[in-house]
């Protein structure tokens, strides 16, 4: 058999972020905090013995002051925010050069720190340069932008929704294929979903050892190259038709009632969507490390799937009850007679 012929079922993917439980990320409060965290290394630098004698001065209480008084005023003009970040970026410089010192007149001492406060002073060091580069050049955006001090994994998510442009999280691409949910890739980085639509085709393949009749995707996933794969391996993609448009007026009334059909069905993904964030935690993953933030999400998706389950299964116990009640009643009524 081809590929055509041996088609089955229908696979019905999409993309969306699981937002992080991280503050919502703003220049003046990113390097507030990474100057806190620099000088909780200097102090326990200080403790260790590095300092020879008194501590460095770092002008912690007013730059404390001075960002307090920030965050306090309800107008942050755009001078005014400008004007935050060149004193919390000087201040994160001293803090730097403080910590650089230690390390000149006494090599190997940074390396006394523990794991994740080496880690940290990492993330600190790569997120002034990044702030100090936006700042010097008056942009808003720069590769792999970090955006919480103690996550440094979680990215930026472009979505373009009305509620919320932006989200932080993880960017999870799922399908559905008779009614349960399927994880088909996972990243921290933002990406184009439509260069995985192949791989999620692959994986259906593998998975059920056919390829699916039907895909019902969004606009995203219609390029000029994911449809040459489909039309090769007789896939039908829902959507408009590429090219001139249908000459019959029959014709092209009937593809345009099927592409609302089909956009109806697509619908369930994202009812899949909304049941995952409203009652299964989606929308807000609370753990602190990477890798247990992953496997949260895969256990909702995990529950999400049981839940399905067990709802199918009861169904067909409660219709084989019925069945067998109505066939006692009937030999009952039978008897009677």
């Amino acid at each position: 058999k081809t590929a055509a012929e041996d088609s089955e079922g229908t696979l019905i993917p999409d993309a969306t972020c699981a937002p992080q439980n991280i503050r919502f990320p703003t220049d003046a409060s990113l390097l507030n905090e990474a100057r806190e965290k620099a000088e909780d290394i200097i102090d326990t630098l200080h403790e260790m013995g590095f300092s020879e004698g008194k501590k460095p001065r770092t002008y912690r209480e007013k730059a404390h002051r001075k960002y307090n008084s920030f965050s306090k005023n309800r107008k942050k003009t755009v001078k005014l925010i400008r004007k935050t970040v060149k004193q919390q970026l000087g201040y994160l410089s001293r803090d730097l050069g403080i910590i650089d010192d230690y390390e000149c007149r006494h090599p190997g001492c940074l390396g006394k720190l523990s794991a994740k406060q080496q880690k940290l002073l990492q993330v600190i060091r790569v997120l002034y340069s990044q702030q100090e580069y936006m700042y010097r050049t008056g942009t808003h955006k720069v590769p792999d932008r970090i955006v919480s001090v103690t996550q440094d994994w979680v990215r930026p998510i472009v979505r373009g929704k009305q509620t919320a442009d932006v989200e932080f999280g993880a960017k999870v691409e799922m399908s559905v294929v008779d009614g349960f949910l399927r994880i088909e890739d996972l990243r921290w980085d933002a990406y184009n979903e439509s260069t995985t639509f192949q791989q999620s085709v692959e994986s259906y393949r593998k998975a059920y050892g056919h390829y699916p009749a039907r895909v019902l995707a969004d606009t995203i996933f219609r390029t000029r190259e994911n449809l040459r794969y489909c039309k090769k391996l007789g896939i039908h993609l829902n959507g408009p038709k590429l090219g001139k448009p249908f000459a019959d007026p029959e014709e092209a009334k009937r593809h345009k009632k099927l592409e609302w059909l089909e956009s109806g069905e697509r619908g369930e993904i994202e009812r899949n969507f909304g049941v995952g964030k409203r009652r299964y935690s989606l929308d807000c993953i609370v753990t602190k490390l990477k890798e247990i933030s992953e496997v949260m999400i895969h256990s909702i998706v995990l529950f999400m799937n049981l839940r399905k389950k067990l709802r199918l299964l009861l169904r067909s116990f409660f219709s084989w009850l019925r069945m067998v009640i109505q066939n006692w009643l009937n030999e009952v009524d039978f008897a009677i007679a």
